[in-house]
């Protein structure tokens, strides 16, 4: 099926889920939307991130994708149930796989979660633990963790004194795998791995919400077919297109080319060959 896969996102942080799903579905286009002019999403009330998400939902599928990712934790909190039954075309979303390979991977039956703060608040992750009753879950806000994403710090001292602050915690109460619940924490999986050891297994929500794309569409059916010429791929923000590529280049890399304010300008995304 030869239409792009809609991937939205609060801002920045879904192009990590963007970037996972190019690596494991090479032939498909991506259709990318940033609400940037509205973000961060966190820190919102529950029903002011609900609305703001359906409004860009509608306008991916509007422009005609076969299949929705929401790439946004905070939002996949507000708006799983009302997308699924909003809509005519599949969709995804960050949580339910990132718990899912978190309760197969842990051995000790203690996971932690780390995320924004309205993900924290809005305890989706430990709803969807629920269905793991034997799990000892641990749950902790990182908001300063997307700040040091998007300024470009993916180390040094501060860095490194913020983590221990918000990661200590998890590590006194020996979790052996944990969830990184927000998409632009992937970029910092290397003072995470360092502050919380090296036996404390890593689930990123991006790699595994790839997977459940591949898996969504492979059994519809609806992969993109091999004859077809190279994908093309789309990517949209409701703020600044220039600041958009600039700080898009740095999560994904050089296929954010040219940057639409507009979604219904961006013809790439729509996979025509």
């Amino acid at each position: 099926m030869d239409a792009p896969i809609g991937i939205f996102d609060s801002g920045y942080g879904g192009l990590t889920v963007a970037r996972a799903v190019l690596d494991q579905l090479p032939h498909e286009s991506i259709a990318y939307l940033g609400d940037t002019a509205r973000a961060p999403y966190g820190p919102r009330p529950i029903a002011e991130t609900r609305q703001f998400a359906l409004e860009c939902l509608d306008r991916l599928v509007d422009h005609g994708v076969k299949i929705l990712v929401i790439a946004c934790n905070t939002a996949s909190a507000a708006v799983l149930h009302d997308a699924r039954e909003r809509y005519d075309v599949p969709t995804v979303e960050v949580i339910r796989p990132a718990v899912r390979r978190a309760a197969r991977a842990t051995r000790n039956q203690r996971v932690g979660v780390i995320s924004t703060k309205g993900t924290h608040t809005s305890r989706a992750y430990l709803d969807a633990f629920a269905a793991a009753p034997d799990l000892e879950v641990v749950s902790r806000a990182c908001p300063r963790f997307v700040e040091f994403v998007e300024s470009g710090i993916t180390g040094g001292p501060e860095l490194l004194a913020v983590a221990r602050e918000y990661l200590d915690p998890l590590v006194a109460r020996d979790i052996d795998t944990l969830v990184l619940g927000c998409t632009h924490y992937p970029l910092l999986t290397g003072v995470i791995s360092y502050v919380m050891g090296e036996g404390v297994t890593l689930v990123s929500s991006a790699e595994e919400t790839a997977k459940d794309v591949y898996r969504t569409l492979a059994d519809l059916g609806a992969l993109r077919p091999d004859h077809l010429p190279r994908p093309q791929h789309g990517f949209s923000t409701t703020g600044d297109p220039q600041e958009f590529r600039r700080l898009a280049r740095r999560f994904l890399g050089p296929e954010v080319d040219e940057v639409f304010g507009n979604l219904a300008q961006a013809p790439a995304a729509v996979g025509a060959p």
